[in-house]
């Protein structure tokens, strides 16, 4: 399945770059960001890579840098979590308040929520940014749960920088082989998915056992 969605994503991102340059990673960082699932382990080292090959700028006609491809993927990271956030905070929580009840959310899980973004959301927000799977989703109960949006702003750009830096770096660094950075990064999103899971099902326990 992942495979297959590679193969898919690798060819759009591809293009994406070619055509608009820095735009392009700009772009794809925020449809990944925007709960979009194209993963930034296959857009960020596709970006360090391009740097390594000298991939050139339609604009300007110089080749790419690698500050250049981190200030575009950390713009289209900022630039999606607004689109996400904006989803939870004026449609989401209307929806959870509406039909909650039948995906075993209630009233009070909505004020733990809040509580909870009030009392821990810099950090829930600043370490979920270098989180597979999780950073592309946190944005949604960040904007349901109304955490301010100047702070929100603030510790989701502190989180993303350094993933993306990461992540542009080893594609540099691997070069051709810049894949292998996503085939090592497999296991962490092996660990990730599973704690939601096992999250989801203590969930799901506690409000069936309630």
């Amino acid at each position: 399945m992942l495979e297959t969605i590679d193969a898919i994503v690798l060819p759009f991102i591809d293009s994406l770059y070619s055509t608009f340059g820095y735009a392009g990673v700009l772009i794809a960082m925020t449809i990944e960001s925007a709960a979009i699932p194209i993963p930034s382990e296959l857009i960020l080292p596709f970006a360090g890579w391009s740097v390594s090959r000298g991939l050139v700028e339609p604009l300007t006609g110089a080749a790419w840098t690698y500050w250049g491809a981190v200030v575009a993927g950390v713009l289209g990271n900022t630039v999606g979590s607004l689109a996400s956030y904006a989803i939870g905070a004026y449609g989401g929580r209307p929806l959870v308040r509406r039909y909650g009840r039948y995906v075993l959310i209630s009233a009070h899980d909505l004020e733990l929520a809040e509580r909870w973004f009030a009392r821990y959301g810099e950090a829930t927000v600043f370490f979920s940014r270098m989180l597979p799977i999780v950073r592309t989703f946190i944005s949604v109960p960040a904007g349901v749960a109304r955490m301010p949006l100047w702070r929100f702003l603030l510790f989701s750009v502190l989180g993303a920088v350094p993933w993306v830096m990461l992540l542009v770096w080893g594609g540099m660094l691997l070069g051709d082989h810049w894949i292998d950075l996503k085939r090592s990064l497999k296991g962490l999103d092996y660990l990730v998915a599973a704690a939601i899971v096992l999250l989801v099902g203590l969930f799901v326990w506690r409000h069936l056992k309630r």
